[in-house]
Order: C-alpha cells, then structure tokens, then sequence
C-alpha cells in the first residue's frame, strides 16, 4: 500500500470512528430512520457541488441503479443497523463489532467473486468470529436489556459492509470514486425520505443532536466515502475494508473523551482477538497475499 493511501486509510478510520460518537448523540433525539435519511441527505448536498465542478454528472445519471443498490448494501441498510446497535450498546462496542467487515468481505470475496482464500485467511476468518464470539460473552457490556440484538445488528451491518466492498468493485469500478460516493449517497436518500418524514420525532431535537446529525453526514459520511471508494479503486475492496480494523482505535477514544464510555477488559481481548483475525485475511500479518 503506498503512503498516500495509508494517509487516506487513517484519516478515514478517524472520522469514521467518529460517526459512532455521533450516532450515539443522535439516535435518541432522531431516531432511527430520520437520522440515517439525514445522514445520506447532508452527505449527499455536501458532495453534489464538489462532483459537478470537480468532473460533473455525465457519468452519475446513466449508473442511477448500481449507485442506489451500492447506496442500499453499503451505506443504508448498514446505517440503519448500526445506529440502531447504538441505542443500547458503547459506540466502542459497537465499533469492534464492525471490524468484522473485513472477514465478511473477504468470505464474499471467496464466494462471489472467487478470489482466493489461503489456509492463513481461513484461520483468519475464524479467529475474527472468535473474538466475537468473546465479546458475546461480556456481559458488562451486554447488561442493558435489548443489548444482546443489538450486538447481532452490529454484526448484521458489518456484513452489509462486506457485500456492499464486493458490489462497488464488480459494478462500479469504472466510475470515478467522487460519481460512487455521491451516488451511493443521493438516491437511497431520496428513496428514504417518505420514511424518515413519517417517523419524524414529536419532540424537536436538541441543537447537541442536530450538530451531530451535520458534522457526521459532511465529514463521516459524505468525505469518508470519497476517501473509502478511492481506497477501492486504489488497492481493492479486500484492503480498503481493513479500514474497520482501525475504526474501533478512534470510536474507543471518541467515545471515552466525549461520551465517558467505560472500556471493559472484554472489549479489548475481543478487539484484539478480531484484529489478529482480519490482519491475517488481508495480509497485514504475514502468509497470505492479498488478491485484489
């Protein structure tokens, strides 16, 4: 991986570490769906401009159907589970939940696209769901009813996460990664806004939700994708996923200075036990080649 691109990597595990912070100021203001519809809308207002002056939108309305099914599978969909995990459980938790993406992404890989999965990564693969297997078992983490589902819904967006890789590098590859971001933004907002209208809270949010909801749609959101597509088209769908390996490092920390989130013993064995697991899958550890 070149500089540049481990440059880009970091500085999208910052802010999409934060994104789990901000979900978890958000979520209870705006609930589930209205957060997520706004979410894609702020991302995709902020991108709009900067795609029509940086390239225009010659190449953004004929892929209207892939955008949106990529915008489904790995921005939507996974939104809606994570923000919804984050009702109940520590971003931190939450976060190290989601660094499975780069085991799901790799398992799809093998089954989707055939790409090669050496004895290393299928250790790898294990070892991943061991450690959330280990997280499973923390119960000070897991003590507030509706936890338990919650962790599964984590699980269930870093999946989404994994198709959504695999997606965008079958069918969106040949579009600049500023057309994807702003794509895979757009139209699932537009889609979800009916929902997000009638689910809107009774109560106003408060002005700390509403500077949440913003700061995570332009910078979690509408610069993080276009930092992530440019790392798929860069180095692959199976390396820029590893992303999520750094992701729990930031939203530990955001969450511990900003929100006071306590960090359990289990937390980091867990954490620890995944990150062994994905840096074996993607080659970060020696004795597999990445194959992208």
């Amino acid at each position: 991986m070149k500089a540049k691109d481990l440059v880009d990597l970091v500085l999208l595990a910052a802010v999409w570490g934060a994104s789990f912070l901000f979900m978890r100021m958000g979520a209870p203001d705006f609930g589930i769906v209205p957060l997520v519809q706004l979410r894609l809308a702020i991302a995709a207002i902020f991108l709009l401009p900067v795609l029509y002056l940086r390239v225009g939108f010659a190449e953004f309305r004929p892929d209207w159907l892939p955008l949106t099914l990529l915008g489904f599978f790995n921005s939507a969909i996974p939104f809606l589970l994570l923000t919804y995990s984050t009702l109940y459980v520590t971003a931190g938790f939450s976060s190290v939940i989601n660094a499975t993406a780069p085991l799901w992404g790799a398992l799809i890989a093998w089954l989707w696209l055939s790409e090669k999965l050496q004895p290393t990564g299928i250790i790898g693969v294990v070892l991943g769901f061991a450690g959330v297997a280990v997280l499973a078992g923390d119960k000070d983490s897991l003590a507030v009813p509706g936890s338990a589902l919650a962790a599964a819904a984590a699980v269930a967006g870093a999946f989404f996460y994994g198709i959504g890789a695999n997606y965008a590098k079958r069918y969106t590859r040949h579009l600049r990664s500023l057309s994807v971001a702003t794509g895979s933004m757009l139209y699932p907002a537009i889609l979800l806004a009916p929902f997000a209208i009638w689910l809107w809270p009774a109560s106003s949010p408060s002005v700390t939700a509403w500077v949440a909801v913003v700061l995570m749609g332009i910078a979690s959101t509408g610069f993080a994708y276009i930092l992530y597509f440019r790392l798929i088209a860069n180095v692959g769908p199976t390396r820029a996923i590893t992303v999520a390996y750094l992701i729990p490092v930031f939203a530990v920390v955001w969450g511990a200075l900003v929100l006071d989130e306590r960090v359990t013993p289990l937390m980091i064995v867990g954490c620890l036990v995944i990150f062994v697991g994905t840096a074996l899958v993607t080659g970060i550890l020696p004795g597999r080649q990445s194959q992208d």
